[in-house]
């Protein structure tokens, strides 16, 4: 008889806590096992701890699971997460799998497993969440649900017929762009892209944004063309630039001509300068705007929810046109700054023109030196004729400077402080 009973996508993001409630990290995703006459079995949570690595987490190692937190005896391996033959993932493998209810009423798909622990201490595989095919032709209408014991049920996934990921999808809905492009890539390479076509363009190109080229690529090039082009479009311009450089010029080509002209445009000026000039590191959107703007002005753009944090930190004042490359680059105004004057102050009475900006064709250490040296998050780029083309922020320095591998490294420093290893 079970004595408890967790559903998995409930579990799915809780907190995991050391018996002193230290915080260890996040479930990610429960590991079960097949066996022959009996459900399956729970051997343990993927856990993912500070630093983005996901780690296995033994459920002989978890002392409770509670609303919202699960407890554990304070031993976590933080080797990396590696899934052995035989292991199943729930959340990333089972759950949108299609199956064939065995009383004969048909099929449904697995929206939800419940997990149930027995007097023994061991978890098993419960009842399913089933749903099963919608029987309105409306394209808001969803099937009837129900649950099933797993001896009522045979998998039955067809050849060729792709795992629903829908489900997945929503799990990942709260994830920051790291974090999900940690998630996907710690996938299965078939079902990473089934769950890439599942992502909303905006999502996947966020997360196409913090993944390692290489991985960018595959993921890119498994795509539809008129899909990838869409991605393209939703990511920041130098991110985009970064991706197509690495195709072969062919390629690169046909990809935008798919894309719109507009954001084309702007990828096309990133790609006539060399990766490790501050043309090519460079994002060309930066805030620009004229020397009688007003600090209300330049607030209300500043404050925009989709604008990252070091391209928010100032604002960048020329001559017409303020589109990049602007009319001639005169100067800065600081965030902070702004903060110290009223809002109708002009911001041309209180930009910054003392920092020079740095040209296009500058190394990307000649950067690097700029930004130290003035403790800056971004650095003003300018053409020949001391327009404004773009800005370099802080962290396309960092991503240039670090190794190439840094995004998937298991270094020792990310490894959680409290808690033993076993």
């Amino acid at each position: 008889m079970s004595t408890q009973r967790v559903f998995v996508a409930r579990l799915t993001g809780c907190a995991v806590f050391d018996p002193v409630g230290d915080r260890l990290g996040k479930v990610r995703d429960v590991v079960i096992v097949y066996r022959k006459d009996d459900p399956p079995r729970v051997i343990g949570l993927i856990v993912e701890i500070p630093g983005r690595r996901h780690v296995f987490l033994s459920i002989g190692r978890v002392t409770s699971i509670a609303t919202g937190q699960v407890i554990t005896t304070g031993l976590i391996n933080v080797r990396r997460f590696q899934q052995r033959g035989g292991e199943v993932r729930v959340m990333t493998e089972l759950i949108g799998r299609r199956v064939q209810l065995l009383d004969g009423s048909g099929r449904a798909v697995i929206e939800d497993v419940a997990l149930e622990r027995k007097r023994t201490g061991e978890w098993d595989v419960g009842q399913l969440f089933l749903r099963r095919p919608r029987t309105s032709a409306s394209p808001f209408a969803k099937g009837p649900t129900t649950f099933a014991a797993w001896a009522e049920v045979s998998e039955n996934q067809e050849p060729g017929v792709p795992q629903s990921a829908e489900q997945l999808v929503a799990s990942y809905s709260e994830l920051l762009p790291a974090d999900l492009a940690n998630t996907l890539l710690d996938l299965p390479s078939e079902r990473l892209l089934e769950v890439a076509e599942e992502l909303p363009d905006d999502r996947l190109a966020d997360a196409l944004e913090e993944m390692p080229e290489d991985e960018q690529v595959q993921i890119l090039e498994a795509l539809g063309d008129e899909r990838a082009a869409d991605i393209l479009d939703a990511m920041e311009p130098d991110d985009a630039a970064d991706l197509l450089g690495q195709l072969s010029d062919e390629r690169t080509e046909e990809l935008l001509e798919l894309m719109e002209p507009d954001e084309a445009e702007d990828v096309r000026a990133l790609l006539q300068y060399e990766p490790e000039t501050a043309g090519g590191l460079m994002t060309s959107e930066p805030i620009v705007l004229s020397a009688d703007a007003t600090v209300a002005e330049a607030l209300a753009l500043i404050r925009r929810h989709e604008l990252h944090p070091a391209l928010a930190a100032a604002v960048f004042i020329t001559l017409p046109p303020f589109e990049t490359p602007t009319g001639r680059f005169l100067g800065t105004v600081h965030f902070q700054r702004m903060l110290r004057y009223p809002p109708h102050e002009r911001l041309g009475a209180i930009m910054d023109d003392s920092v020079d900006a740095v040209a296009a064709t500058a190394t990307a250490a000649e950067v690097a030196r700029m930004l130290a040296s003035y403790d800056l998050v971004s650095v003003p780029v300018v053409d020949e004729g001391h327009r404004l083309v773009g800005v370099v922020s802080i962290d396309d320095v960092l991503d240039d400077l670090l190794p190439d591998d840094w995004r998937t490294r298991d270094d020792a420093s990310t490894a959680p402080t409290s808690g033993g290893v076993a």
